[in-house]
């Protein structure tokens, strides 16, 4: 079966197989490690590591095609704003000043800012795949059930779980409309002007907004029909209880967080990898 876009389709292999759950805290795990330290030697690492489970899961770059590029606009304009509000806070956080080209007095690029906003820019690329990962191999109904093992209500983790479903529908629907409104000679290709394109996009995000309501309201008439909520505790169908490569996740995305933590307390003596001293 061909990948949609944030599509979720069932595959034979250790990623997938995995429970929702332990994919959850290995994402939680290896997000705090990336987030916490600034060592851009280990953040590289866990980029790297990252892009060899996402390719070792079998997902195809089409299905995060349009998540990558809003990432990519993303982090070039959080490059471009820090310095341009603060140009100089490398230099406050590394403590030397090594100058690489001065616009003004108060815009200077150096390599402290440099080695910094490159660092926290590798920092949220990191995370992209991980979150991927997690979205596009987990079984939303299998995640609620693990949810509700542990302990979370199972009402609580079947919202989420009908979250994770709709991300596929809501994009589908877009197409939809973005088609049907193409067809009627809206224009939404290169050739239009920014702003033309701009106001096109939102003739189709307002009728997406009415469908999403739609949809809400059917989706909470079914369930009230059929008495969900009515009862404390409820049963799963596609519950099941972790294995081993589930514990074995688990323990390396632990080692990744333990890694983290011990290269900013014990060998670098901060969050931040100083190589100016």
């Amino acid at each position: 079966m061909k990948a949609k876009l944030f599509d979720y389709i069932d595959r034979d292999n250790f990623i997938f197989n995995l429970s929702g759950l332990t994919k959850l805290l290995c994402f939680i795990f290896m997000t705090f490690a990336v987030m916490f330290s600034y060592d851009i030697r280990y953040i590289l690492f866990v980029m790297a590591l990252s892009a060899v489970i996402f390719k070792a899961s079998g997902l195809g770059f089409k299905q995060v095609k349009i998540m990558a590029v809003y990432v990519v606009i993303f982090l070039l304009l959080n490059f471009i704003l820090t310095f341009l509000f603060a140009p100089v806070y490398g230099t406050e956080i590394y403590g030397t000043r090594h100058e690489i080209f001065r616009f003004t007095d108060f815009y200077v690029i150096t390599q402290e800012q440099l080695l910094y906003q490159v660092t926290k820019s590798i920092k949220y690329a990191s995370v992209v795949p991980l979150g991927m990962i997690f979205l596009l191999t987990t079984n939303p109904s299998e995640f609620a059930a693990s949810l509700n093992r542990v302990g979370i209500s199972y009402k609580a983790a079947y919202a989420l779980s009908l979250t994770l479903r709709y991300f596929p529908d809501m994009i589908r629907n877009y197409q939809d409309i973005a088609v049907a409104q193409q067809s009627r000679g809206l224009d939404l290709s290169k050739k239009e002007k920014l702003g033309i394109r701009v106001k096109n996009t939102m003739n189709i995000c307002i009728p997406l907004i009415f469908s999403t309501l739609d949809r809400i309201e059917l989706i909470s008439n079914a369930m009230d029909l059929r008495g969900f909520g009515k009862h404390k505790k409820r049963t799963w169908y596609v519950a099941r209880p972790l294995r081993k490569g589930d514990w074995g996740a688990l323990c390396f995305g632990a080692l990744i967080l333990a890694g983290s933590l011990c290269l900013s307390f014990f060998v670098n003596g901060s969050r931040f990898w100083n190589p100016f001293v």
